[in-house]
């Protein structure tokens, strides 16, 4: 196996930096990982990176982990235009989900530029939001199969820790400061206990945005928040895709399995999806690792 530190552009011309691990005999083939929200970023979780990265190219598929523009709550990135540089505060606190297009993009050029012709594409917690969104917005893109690896549902997630009342009034106060141009403001803590600005609080609670791929808990109680279709970027995916949990996630209101049936319903009489619960295991896959790559491998491989 070959490990290499890399670098490329995202299509918004920011540097963002990887890990790329490669068969020693080369391969055609990579799958590329998208890390979660929060302080997360490309170079954590060093067991889990190595378990992939190990067990992949050991099986003749390269494999990429990079941190994105959504990486750490607040961290500089470089934007490089020609011969001009320019120093960006970006990070969790100021990201909007969108923002994953112009990341996904800019791994799927690198590896099309070191000559990958089959490209596939791992998100984790919100990785796997942000693949359903990718997927929504570039109808037609590149990739050949989609791995779904613990999605998260923020939106019912901040509505059940903090209530009806706060939950609505975030909404007002966060939709307020974006129309008055104060959008990367930080909220108080009284609405979130990590930095956080009024723009990506908003994009990750409201109910109709982007943020809400898995409308587990709007539905799990009958709430009528959505305006939009739930479960609209899901429906729109048709390449093969693997959707995978650990029994004990904890982000799912300790209803695994009523969640993943949820889920279920949404794509039934969809052939392209493709589900996996791992047993006695959290939403990180702490000490089930190996399975959940044997899993994906598997996936892979299928024709």
């Amino acid at each position: 196996m070959k490990l290499e530190l890399v670098q490329f552009l995202n299509t918004d011309s920011v540097v963002l930096p990887g890990l790329l691990y490669e068969p020693e005999k080369g391969s055609d083939e990579i799958l590329i990982a998208l890390h979660g929200n929060g302080s997360s970023g490309g170079f954590y979780s060093v067991e889990l990176q190595n378990t992939f990265g190990i067990k992949l190219t050991g099986n003749g598929i390269s494999y990429l982990t990079f941190t994105n523009t959504g990486g750490h709550l607040i961290q500089k990135f470089d934007r490089v235009i020609g011969e001009e540089k320019e120093r960006l505060t970006i990070g969790a606190a100021y990201e909007l989900i969108k923002d994953c297009i112009s990341d996904i993009d800019g791994a799927i050029n690198f590896a099309k530029s070191r000559g990958y012709k089959h490209i596939y594409l791992i998100g984790g917690s919100t990785g796997a939001n942000k693949i359903c969104v990718y997927n929504y917005y570039k109808e037609g893109n590149e990739i050949e199969k989609y791995i779904l690896q613990s999605g998260g549902d923020d939106s019912g997630g901040y509505y059940s820790a903090v209530g009806d009342k706060k939950f609505r009034l975030t909404i007002q106060e966060c939709s307020k400061k974006n129309e008055e141009g104060k959008a990367r403001d930080f909220v108080p803590k009284y609405l979130h206990e990590l930095p956080i600005s009024y723009q990506s609080l908003y994009d990750q609670i409201n109910p109709d945005g982007d943020y809400n791929i898995f409308p587990f808990y709007w539905q799990l109680n009958g709430i009528k928040i959505m305006e939009k279709d739930p479960w609209r970027e899901i429906k729109s995916i048709l390449k093969p895709t693997l959707v995978v949990y650990g029994d004990k996630d904890e982000f799912c209101y300790g209803k695994l399995q009523d969640c993943v049936e949820l889920f279920k319903r949404a794509v039934a009489g969809k052939e392209n999806f493709f589900f996996e619960i791992i047993q006695d295991t959290d939403h990180a896959y702490f000490g089930k690792r190996n399975e959940l790559v044997e899993i994906v491998l598997e996936f892979l491989k299928k024709s």
